[in-house]
């Protein structure tokens, strides 16, 4: 797993990690921590895998809450931890609750984790261009503000997703960010003979850094081009595999 500096350093009450595709018991396609009930794997495996990380996070695997996640900038508070089939559509979470793992499910999209120490409030959000383009970010800092966090003491971390160099886009996707604001051109380059290539992880960063939060942290790796490390959706497409795992990364108030 990985773990953000942020975020080990906040208090020792907050537990997190950026799980990749080690250290699991899936196989195939799937191997080998496949967390994603929405993938074709064996239930039995993704049970498992899902308890390994939540030992890891020192919860039940039972307090790992997961939404069902549409790409939208829907936030619910989770005051306790739902069955397996029963979860809200939602791409972000937040919590004042102790011991409960919010979890976020990415293959090439963008996992936040959030934090609060002080006010004892933690977010987690699913941010793929299309949920981050909407405003899950604002949508997830304003939740965590309702329950009494404050902006300036949040930290936040963003976690791996797909890198530029992989996310090649065509000409529309570039034209629909730009018509919406000129300046997100920075966060487009079409390298010579290539389509417009789109950095999502910067374009994150840059939405949680205008919340005017206490400190943002990136994470830098790119999903689709390290198969070892991630599941990635675009890299499945590419190998025209029928189908692909979800790596789990998951914040808990101990």
């Amino acid at each position: 797993m990985i773990e953000s500096s942020l975020l080990g350093s906040a208090t020792a009450d907050i537990r997190h990690a950026f799980f990749t595709r080690q250290g699991g018991v899936s196989g195939g396609i799937y191997d080998s921590l496949n967390c994603g009930f929405g993938s074709g794997d064996a239930a039995a495996h993704i049970t498992e895998n899902r308890a390994r990380c939540a030992a890891r996070l020192g919860v039940q695997p039972s307090a790992m809450a997961t939404a069902y996640q549409v790409h939208g900038t829907n936030v619910v508070e989770v005051v306790r931890p739902w069955q397996h089939g029963e979860g809200p559509r939602a791409d972000a979470m937040v919590t004042r609750q102790r011991g409960i793992a919010l979890g976020i499910l990415t293959a090439d999209c963008g996992p936040i984790l959030l934090a609060d120490a002080a006010a004892g409030v933690i977010g987690a959000a699913h941010a793929g261009w299309k949920g981050a383009k909407a405003g899950v970010i604002e949508a997830v800092v304003a939740a965590m503000v309702r329950l009494g966090a404050r902006q300036r003491n949040i930290v936040a971390a963003a976690g791996p997703t797909i890198g530029p160099a992989s996310y090649e886009v065509g000409d529309d996707f570039m034209r629909a960010f730009l018509d919406d604001d000129p300046t997100a051109k920075r966060f487009f380059a079409a390298p010579p003979g290539q389509r417009p290539h789109f950095d999502l992880q910067s374009f994150i960063v840059h939405r949680l850094k205008a919340q005017d939060l206490g400190s943002v942290e990136s994470i830098a790796a790119d999903t689709c081009a390290d198969p070892a490390r991630f599941f990635s959706y675009r890299r499945s497409c590419q190998n025209s595999e029928p189908d692909y795992g979800r790596q789990l990364s998951a914040i808990v108030l101990a």
